[in-house]
């Protein structure tokens, strides 16, 4: 594609960047067929090739307007076009910079600034996070007539016991932000799996939000704020562990991009390129035959795989052939391409859009009549939990069930 910056722009890095994507891109049109937005909305503005166009117009100087502002806003990140481009557009770096081009130039309503900078703001400090989610909860089960309240909170599963062995093989492990509050078992579970592999799970407690939040609700700044503050919270610890396991994959996805976003950053960017070295989703940790040994099971599972595992950490099959290892049957799943609509903060922003994607990916799931829906990623499974009274268990907890269940 040709491209001709303005010359308001045409110096500064991220329009270099942009300026590289665009002419990657063929305007073939591949894109559109995996799409969520385009899927639901039948409108090529709501495309990646739309966006990508919009972006250009922007990048060149015609000067944005709120309807672009919203066509960008309602992009859910999954990625899904990058994994089906043939040219190898890399969609989501773009898409950031085009929404930070138009955001400087299109001011948003009032409501949206506050509401954005609400959940910036709150869901960033598990403190503050975990406190509001109790207070929720607590809503919710005096107000048994609200539904949708008792869907968004949902319900906690305890950490369970953490493991007091010791172990020569060390690994760090992420708490995050939201998870620990809302689903603290997935921590504990990632915890004893690993112990049965004898591989010993420490916390660095400085470390905390992976960026993920502000990097897409418009704080770049406060993004790479909480990057290098994790990378400090680990480096101590690099020579004497194997590697910082992020068991939710939105998180891994933003860790993994460490790289790329502090490139420009003399102080940083070599540390943060053996963070991302370092940087594994659980699955990559797994050993088949000692798992094997404890756990076997016939279970009837369907598998969600999250954007941020397929699109994002490019893990494509990991999941289904260990369980499928471990003797549970994983359903076929139509369209496992299309996200479910969680997004990160998606699905309380654009919320049509998120629950209309929500029952196409739950029904695809439940077709096969599982008996249980597995994920790997925080927001995926309180998203998807929130539309089935199906159990919907991060697929960790799930195996440590089996490794625990008696016989």
């Amino acid at each position: 594609m040709e491209t001709r910056l303005a010359q308001s722009v045409v110096s500064s890095a991220a329009a270099q960047t942009a300026d590289r994507i665009l002419r990657a891109c063929v305007h073939c049109g591949f894109c559109l067929a995996t799409c969520p937005t385009y899927q639901v909305l039948g409108d090529e503005l709501d495309s990646p090739r739309g966006r990508i166009y919009q972006i250009k117009q922007a990048l060149e100087g015609v000067a944005p307007t709120r309807s672009q502002q919203v066509h960008l806003d309602r992009c859910l990140t999954c990625r899904s076009c990058e994994t089906t481009c043939p040219s190898g557009v890399e969609y989501g770096h773009l898409v950031d910079i085009g929404r930070a081009a138009v955001d400087a130039r299109v001011p948003r309503p009032l409501r949206e600034r506050v509401a954005r900078w609400v959940l910036r703001e709150g869901l960033t400090r598990p403190w503050l996070f975990g406190a509001c989610l109790q207070i929720g909860r607590l809503a919710a089960r005096i107000t048994p007539w609200l539904p949708a309240l008792r869907a968004k909170v949902g319900s906690g599963r305890p950490a369970g016991p953490r493991p007091a062995r010791q172990h020569a093989r060390k690994v760090l492990l992420l708490r995050g932000c939201t998870q620990p509050s809302m689903l603290p078992s997935i921590d504990g579970a990632t915890s004893r799996v690993l112990d049965a592999l004898g591989i010993q799970t420490l916390v660095a407690p400085q470390a905390g939000c992976c960026g993920a939040i502000r990097h897409h609700l418009g704080d770049p700044e406060g993004a790479l704020r909480e990057a290098r503050r994790n990378i400090d919270a680990w480096w101590p610890h690099l020579d004497t562990v194997e590697a910082i396991v992020i068991n939710a994959s939105g998180c891994g996805a933003m860790v993994r991009d460490y790289a790329h976003l502090l490139r420009n950053d003399a102080g940083y960017a070599e540390k943060a390129r053996r963070v991302v070295g370092m940087t594994r989703d659980p699955v990559e940790l797994m050993a088949i035959d000692p798992l094997r040994a404890r756990a076997r099971t016939s279970q009837r599972v369907a598998f969600q795989a999250p954007c941020t595992l397929q699109h994002g950490l490019k893990i494509r099959g990991d999941v289904e052939s260990l369980l499928t290892a471990l003797g549970a049957e994983v359903t076929p799943v139509a369209e496992p391409h299309m996200c479910c609509g969680s997004a990160g903060t998606y699905s309380l922003l654009q919320g049509t859009i998120a629950r209309e994607l929500r029952a196409r990916k739950l029904e695809a799931l439940m077709k096969p009549a599982p008996q249980v829906i597995l994920s790997a990623n925080i927001g995926c499974i309180a998203h998807l939990q929130g539309g089935t009274a199906m159990p919907v268990r991060h697929w960790i907890e799930w195996l440590d069930e089996q490794l625990t269940a008696p016989g």
